[in-house]
């Protein structure tokens, strides 16, 4: 078997997907969702959050791993369509945690910069991936 990195920014934005699945899972578990356990909040609306917070993780671990397998492909033009659209959903993530932190605490932004700098780090690498010609990935 003869396997043959074709879009080395795949495979980064891939492994670095993977890491974000990891430390938003243990984020998750050890520093953010405990904080939830307050008697003020009911049980339904910790569940909701808990899980929503999942919903990212396993996201970012779906992301990838297709990404991963992407940076495989031969025929790189047959998977830039689904670049694209994780491009879109990271683009509208970031926008998301941008607006509702401003809605809410437009001081509290500053704490939302390592992850905006993250999301635009990894959607640059995407978006160089997408860019690279057949000469540059073909045998």
């Amino acid at each position: 078997m003869n396997i043959k990195i074709r879009n080395f920014y795949y495979l980064i934005a891939g492994i670095l997907a993977i890491l974000f699945a990891i430390s938003h899972a243990w984020n998750g578990q050890f520093a953010v969702l405990p904080t939830l356990d307050v008697r003020t909040i009911s049980v339904g609306s910790r569940t909701i959050l808990t899980y929503v917070w999942h919903i990212i993780t396993v996201e970012n671990l779906v992301f990838g791993i297709a990404f991963i397998f992407m940076s495989l492909q031969r025929e790189q033009s047959k998977v830039r369509f689904a670049a694209w659209m994780i491009v879109s959903i990271l683009i509208s993530r970031l926008m998301v945690i941008l607006g509702v932190t401003a809605f809410h605490d437009i001081s509290a932004l500053n704490d939302t910069l390592i992850d905006s700098i993250a999301i635009v780090i990894y959607v640059a690498l995407i978006v160089l991936g997408t860019r690279m010609k057949k000469r540059e990935y073909g045998d």
